[in-house]
């Protein structure tokens, strides 16, 4: 009786130790799988179409007050469903991208002065980040909605002698910076002030004209929308629903080339063509400057307009392919005495 008692107190033993152990391993694991969801969060995939749209009178006055039912959304010619509305005074993040390349040197001083002039009519949420750029991209202040941060790093500008001009480089730093902020759904934007004659583009485009004999070849010779930089850039930001307002300076302005030949010509005139696209493709809009005491005024402008677009999200139907082709969108409103502007479509991957 002894022995078999021994028996069955050895077995129970075996067998809790046994239990134990496996419960253990089963704790073990759920704590590295608990700690591997901590680390990895869960992606989500979005087929939603995100647009900005600003709406103006016959005047230009931007109009604020319209609601979800003022809207139709077109894409390629068929009205899709409105699923997501959001008013004007949602906040956005916004990069304020300056050129300090050489051809800025003689009017840096008015560089400052505006774009301080700039952050004063931005919202008190709206967060802002600064970059200059040249022959080098450089962070000046990251994204905050602190005024003080970013008037300090707008006013830290360096007056060197500036360098060559890497355009889209800095619109590729600009967009990756803006792609950290997507966490609480904000609009995005980019403000560039430059003239727009990117050195590795204006290097291409002098080869693509070499055999001109001119202007209207020489012109005809480039092909603006082929660039693959820029090409590059404006996939980018519609990946990320950005839009894009350049400030083009007089010195990229055509008429103003001091000593005018078929290649300088066709230079600046696809420049200014790519200027152009990066607005329409994304919905801003281009700004000329003819004169540097109109800087100022132009970038509260902008502020104004960034601060009266209505986002506007729609879903797709599951049923087309997402095979990378271009679907055109087109924004109606209910009153038709106002005008809306998008961006013409985006490319479905």
């Amino acid at each position: 009786m002894n022995c078999f008692r021994f028996s069955a107190t050895y077995a129970f033993r075996k067998t809790l130790c046994l239990q134990l152990a496996s419960l253990a391993l089963v704790c073990l694991f759920a704590t590295q799988v608990f700690a591997q969801d901590q680390d990895e969060p869960i992606r989500i995939e979005s087929n939603l179409v995100q647009l900005n749209v600003g709406v103006a009178d016959r005047q230009g006055s931007p109009v604020t007050n319209l609601s979800r039912g003022d809207f139709a959304v077109y894409e390629d010619n068929v009205r899709q469903q409105i699923v997501s509305f959001e008013p004007v005074q949602k906040p956005f993040s916004l990069v304020l991208l300056l050129d300090v390349s050489g051809s800025t040197l003689t009017f840096r001083t008015q560089l400052k002065q505006s774009a301080l002039r700039f952050i004063e009519a931005l919202g008190p949420d709206d967060r802002v980040s600064v970059v200059s750029f040249r022959d080098k991209t450089k962070l000046l202040a990251d994204f905050t909605a602190d005024r003080k941060k970013i008037a300090y790093a707008i006013t830290a500008l360096i007056d060197d002698k500036g360098g060559h001009t890497e355009l889209y480089n800095a619109l590729d730093f600009s967009l990756k910076q803006l792609a950290q902020e997507g966490a609480d759904g904000r609009r995005k934007a980019i403000v560039v002030l430059t003239d727009g004659i990117d050195t590795s583009a204006y290097k291409t485009d002098r080869v693509s004209t070499a055999r001109a004999q001119t202007n209207e070849e020489a012109i005809a010779s480039i092909k603006p929308e082929a660039s693959p930089a820029l090409n590059a850039v404006l996939k980018a930001a519609d990946r990320q629903n950005v839009t894009i307002y350049p400030l083009a300076l007089p010195s990229g302005n055509v008429k103003r080339i001091p000593l005018p030949d078929p290649t300088q010509i066709a230079i600046y005139t696809s420049a200014h063509a790519r200027l152009q696209t990066l607005a329409d493709r994304t919905g801003g809009r281009l700004n000329e400057i003819n004169r540097l005491d109109q800087l100022a005024r132009i970038y509260v402008e902008v502020a104004a307009e960034l601060r009266t677009l209505y986002t506007i999200a729609y879903q797709p139907p599951a049923t087309r392919p997402r095979d990378g082709s271009f679907r055109r969108i087109r924004i109606e409103v209910a009153r038709p005495e106002l005008i809306a502007r998008t961006r013409p479509g985006y490319f479905a991957r």
